[in-house]
């Protein structure tokens, strides 16, 4: 299996590398009749995009998205969405010296173990870049969630380094490149982040992502738990090490009559479990957060070795984040939202005709 899908009925295949020319996806499963036009991608995609602020990388891709099918006068018909983005901004140059090495921390090492061969030019298709496509998707699965249960998917950068937001506002979120909620401290990120350019080094990040709206009932038990779904998706982003749904790992430390969720006839009194409990969704926000590791992709020499087996130390040149974790905000919102899109056909498909079942807590 060459697993390049997911999702089972809402379903979403991306193919491409970072320096070819183009990246895209084929999205099957979409329902019939949702309204959706290219204009409607531009501003998720600008939201990942690089080379928006000093603070990440350099690179500049217009990412101006084509529909080739599945989209007739202005409505999904049902048959597979096929998105194209043309890549438009490669610098393969920088990317020769590394040809015959293998970079620490990177994916060079193990791709060329599977299959023998790799694509150095900015990672291929490790790359970050195929995140483009996942944004894409989520701009139709935003939508219908959006439309169809008033579920709104949204996220924010919940740790920078060893920072941590002073206070929270959602409407800050939007008003800054590093999707922070608390304004006042955004001149010192810029500070701190200015410093690490200049060490040519970089740091790690903690992202959380939050769906509100979303009903009770979602989810499959046991191998289909909309946790463990999440989980896998938000762990399969470039450079996540770690996964929590809701406290996470905190609740190692909490006593049990302090992390369940009491409930009363006017709802819960707390979200220790993130929205989701034995696999399926409370009604409550669903809540998860992912840890990211520091860019491998710095001017710090490492050592490493190359095809031949000789020791080298490599620098690694070319436009690199000094934290990916400031533009994977949308990343995550976007494998949030095609979880939840899948579930919640899959729900439809197997329970749609539940219906309310009392006592159902608001």
């Amino acid at each position: 299996m060459s697993s390049n899908s997911f999702g089972k009925l809402f379903t979403v295949t991306t193919f491409g590398e970072s320096h070819g020319p183009a990246i895209g996806c084929v999205i099957d499963g979409c329902p019939p009749g949702l309204a959706i036009s290219e204009e409607e991608f531009r501003q998720d995609l600008d939201r990942r995009a690089t080379g928006k602020s000093r603070h990440t990388s350099q690179r500049r891709e217009a990412d101006e998205v084509e529909i080739l099918s599945g989209v007739y006068e202005g409505k999904t018909t049902g048959t597979p969405m096929a998105l194209l983005i043309r890549n438009t901004d490669q610098r393969s140059k920088d990317y020769g010296d590394i040809a015959s090495t293998f970079r620490p921390g990177h994916a060079d090492y193990t791709y060329w173990q599977k299959y023998g061969i790799r694509d150095p030019r900015g990672g291929g298709r490790s790359s970050a870049r195929e995140t483009t496509m996942r944004v894409a998707a989520a701009v139709v699965a935003k939508k219908w969630l959006a439309e169809r249960h008033g579920v709104r998917v949204r996220g924010y950068l919940a740790q920078l380094g060893n920072m941590a937001p002073a206070g929270f506002d959602w409407d800050a979120v939007g008003r800054n490149p590093f999707f922070w909620p608390c304004e006042g401290q955004v001149r010192e990120l810029e500070k701190a982040m200015d410093a690490l350019r200049k060490s040519g080094d970089s740091v790690g990040a903690r992202v959380t992502v939050v769906a509100e709206g979303v009903p009770p009932g979602w989810g499959e038990p046991v191998y289909g738990k909309l946790d463990g779904d999440l989980a896998a998706a938000l762990m399969s982003i470039n450079a996540v090490k770690g996964v929590e749904i809701g406290d996470g790992f905190a609740a190692v430390e909490q006593r049990g009559s302090e992390h369940r969720d009491e409930m009363h006839l006017d709802g819960f009194t707390s979200n220790h479990a993130g929205g989701i409990l034995g696999g399926i969704s409370t009604g409550q926000a669903v809540v998860a957060s992912i840890a990211l590791k520091p860019t491998s992709s710095i001017l710090i020499p490492g050592r490493s070795i190359n095809l031949a087996g000789e020791p080298v130390d490599v620098v690694t040149k070319g436009r690199h984040d000094p934290c990916v974790g400031i533009r994977a905000t949308p990343i995550a919102e976007a494998m949030m939202a095609l979880v939840l899109m899948d579930h919640a056909l899959r729900h439809r498909a197997q329970c749609g005709d539940v219906g309310v079942v009392a006592p159902r807590i608001p």
